[in-house]
């Protein structure tokens, strides 16, 4: 059977960077309506919902014709968020799902083919547990950033490490021509792993390098890697006008953008 393939998008208003982020608006559309509207495009998923601990975010999905799901509000992880949401979608609709991809709702410039290679990696690799994209870093400044979350990758296209700091090395044979990616945070998990997951401890080398990934490596969990184009994940208000630049003249944006105006 054709596996259930489920995309969650975790939003919440009390970023620390960047307090209520997800309703700040991009082209007169909230910015979680952006991640909404275009993640529901992808051809790989079946449904999509926004999983929130505030009722604002919720109203406003529900408002819009869209489908959300109320969480609680102790999550300090987005993977934490879309697990509770996950079972309580199977819960609703008694429909076991078998893929969950996690968009961040950070995502502004997410498109939908983006989502279907990322769960293409899955679905053609069933010992795949869990995936992400990656893109190229096209700046300095992208490259100092410690918002901007750095991997390296084996031969094969499977994660070998990720910081916030620039990896890999500069010096050597790691030149300024060499080839250095940035994560893009659409991650698709298979169901049991995600909770597999979450029922794990944060790990040493995950909490130095504040990203959640480091504790499927250092469970020695392979994480599936594939490039994709550049986008503006957006952590602060000038992340916010570079994705408002960025999406000037974005075609996707005219198919959900009437209905997607904040009511």
């Amino acid at each position: 059977m054709k596996p259930r393939v489920v995309a969650i998008v975790p939003a919440r208003m009390a970023s620390s960077r960047f307090p209520g982020k997800p309703m700040a608006a991009i082209r007169g559309v909230p910015m979680i309506g952006h991640c909404y509207f275009r993640t529901a495009m992808a051809k790989t998923v079946e449904e999509t919902y926004v999983a929130t601990c505030d009722k604002e975010i919720f109203d406003y999905v529900r408002s819009v014709g869209g489908k959300a799901v109320m969480t609680a509000d102790t999550h300090e992880r987005c993977s934490d968020r879309t697990a509770e949401a996950m079972l309580k979608i199977e819960a609703e609709t008694g429909k076991k799902i078998d893929i969950v991809a996690m968009v961040q709702g950070d995502e502004p410039m997410v498109r939908p083919e983006m989502i279907d290679d990322a769960v293409n990696l899955l679905l053609k690799d069933p010992s795949c547990p869990i995936a992400c994209l990656m893109s190229v870093i096209e700046s300095e400044a992208e490259l100092e950033d410690p918002n901007c979350v750095k991997v390296v990758t084996d031969l094969e296209g499977r994660a070998l490490y990720f910081s916030r700091e620039t990896i890999p090395t500069r010096r050597k044979g790691a030149g300024s021509d060499f080839p250095r990616y940035r994560q893009v945070a659409i991650i698709p998990f298979r169901r049991d792993y995600l909770l597999r997951f979450n029922g794990l401890k944060p790990t040493p080398l995950e909490i130095a390098e504040s990203v959640d990934l480091m504790r499927c490596l250092e469970h020695g969990d392979p994480v599936r890697m594939a490039v994709t184009a550049p986008t503006v994940g957006v952590d602060t208000p000038a992340d916010l006008a570079r994705a408002e630049a960025a999406m000037k003249n974005d075609p996707l944006i005219s198919k959900y953008a009437a209905g997607a105006a904040a009511k």
